[in-house]
């Protein structure tokens, strides 16, 4: 069976690293959204509150909800909740981030007298043009909240490229945006909410720019987009599979679905129980990933199938039931994912619930 081992303490190890690059007072939100990028959410959240989190984040309410069924009692920010959801984001006591006029009121219209006060955080659009307040209709979203049972816990931006080398002259302009929007808000509000703007890259690179809080999601599992600074993480996850057959493939002879691949010499050819449906992608077959077994390294060979996919063992001893490791703390899954030209964000948050997640020290 395919296993994803989780080492709980490289986890321990990144929140510290991350929070070493930080003031004392700054405080660290961590990021738990598609389930702790491909992980175990409520088992992340639990291990970050029980080191120290006061806070964490996750993009849409139904994986607060999960994290509060699961026992989670810290405040969770939710970055993207969808009008249909406010209803049980309420209940669920989240904190959603809105960032369109017209939900301010319709938000606040769901709570009840005895919810008045609500934790709210805003998010500001200056320059990855996603989602996001426009900075010129900061007077009006103010005016707005003035008369609404809402209270401004956060604001925040989303930056475009923190792991871009400097100087980079437009997130230099996103960043004086920024400032000046929090500048101006400090000047209007009685109680001052707390700003944020940096990732996990942006900890690193822009360290002048914590505001009063940084928000992590990737670098808890060991990456931050650049390999000088993934060297002061650790690999959180580390995938594998067991050999379940062996073949013997004569010269000439194709491997796999729509003549993939076409044995060069006689070949043993030994296939492993994971395939698309599993989050390994048909980018990474044709030779374009390699696996590893005992520190060899073994290419992929044909098209990923669906439940399924096959390695050239030719010049290797192995047997059925060996195991073979794809990425992990020796392997770079950054490295494993640019092999497939893709990122190691799509690679881990694509891993498929068919993987067994095992949780060690």
């Amino acid at each position: 069976m395919p296993k994803l081992t989780l080492y709980a303490s490289h986890l321990l190890s990144n929140f510290e690293e991350l929070k070493a690059h930080l003031r004392p007072e700054t405080l660290m939100i961590p990021v738990v959204k598609a389930n702790a990028y491909g992980s175990h959410a409520p088992r992340v959240a639990q291990q970050l509150s029980e080191a120290g989190a006061q806070y964490l984040a996750v993009a849409y309410t139904q994986e607060g909800i999960a994290l509060r069924n699961a026992g989670i009692k810290l405040p969770i920010m939710v970055f993207y909740p969808q009008r249909t959801q406010f209803k049980a984001l309420i209940d669920a006591q989240l904190e959603p981030a809105l960032y369109r006029l017209e939900d301010l009121s319709f938000f606040a219209q769901l709570l009840s007298p005895q919810q008045g006060n609500y934790p709210i955080h805003l998010k500001f659009n200056t320059g990855l043009n996603r989602i996001g307040f426009h900075t010129d209709s900061v007077e009006q979203v103010l005016e707005i909240i003035a008369q609404l049972p809402l209270h401004i816990k956060s604001v925040y931006t989303h930056l475009c490229a923190t792991e871009d080398k400097r100087p980079q002259a437009y997130m230099d302009r996103q960043l004086d945006i920024f400032t000046k929007l929090t500048d101006y808000i400090s000047s209007q509000s009685s109680k001052i909410p707390f700003f944020h703007a940096l990732n996990t890259s942006g900890i690193f690179n822009y360290p002048e720019f914590q505001y009063d809080a940084v928000r992590s999601g990737i670098g808890l599992h060991g990456f931050a987009n650049r390999p000088d600074w993934d060297a002061k993480l650790k690999a959180v996850a580390e995938l594998s599979a067991d050999i379940c057959q062996i073949l013997d493939v004569a010269k000439g002879d194709y491997v796999g679905y729509n003549f993939g691949w076409q044995a060069p010499r006689n070949s043993r050819i030994a296939t492993l129980p994971l395939g698309h449906a599993d989050g390994i992608g048909r980018y990474f077959g044709q030779g374009n990933a390699w696996v590893f077994i005992e520190d060899q390294k073994v290419p992929i060979v044909g098209n990923i199938c669906m439940d399924l996919l096959m390695i050239d063992v030719t010049d290797i001893e192995v047997n059925v039931g060996n195991r073979v490791y794809f990425f992990g703390p020796q392997y770079s899954a950054a490295q494993w994912a640019k092999d497939g030209q893709t990122i190691a964000y799509e690679l881990l948050t694509g891993l498929g619930p068919r993987i067994e997640r095992h949780w060690t020290e």
